[in-house]
């Protein structure tokens, strides 16, 4: 069976570029594919599309899923403050980049112990 040129428009969002997959699986797999397809009156490239949007739809829900996009999202997080600290230390005053860091640049640092000193 070969695959049919015609795409249902169904899961297509106006505006969204539509990007080519290449999945390799076995003969057997790929035969009970084209099967279904076929009893759905659809092609075997709408059945993987279908099958993929199901399986993100679950995965969005799956509590380890979730966990490690909670982890994920933490690490993104850190990698921009260090960042965001990188080029505040680039392109700010010392005392800006200080603050980002969440320390005292050497010149205030200097100031303020000059302070406990005095009195």
């Amino acid at each position: 069976m070969s695959e049919t040129t015609t795409t249902p428009v169904s899961s297509y969002e106006a505006g969204n570029q539509i990007r080519p997959l290449s999945v390799r699986m076995t003969d057997d797999v790929r035969a009970q594919l084209e099967i279904i397809a076929q009893l759905n009156d659809r092609s075997v490239t709408e059945e993987v599309r279908l099958g993929i949007e199901h399986w993100i739809e679950k995965s969005k829900t799956d509590p380890k899923v979730l966990e490690r996009a909670s982890a994920v999202r933490a690490e993104i997080e850190r990698d921009a403050a260090t960042k965001r600290g990188a080029i505040a230390a680039i392109f700010d005053a010392p005392d800006a980049a200080a603050s980002v860091r969440g320390t005292k640049s050497p010149t205030t640092a200097s100031r303020s112990s000059s302070k406990a000193d005095d009195v």
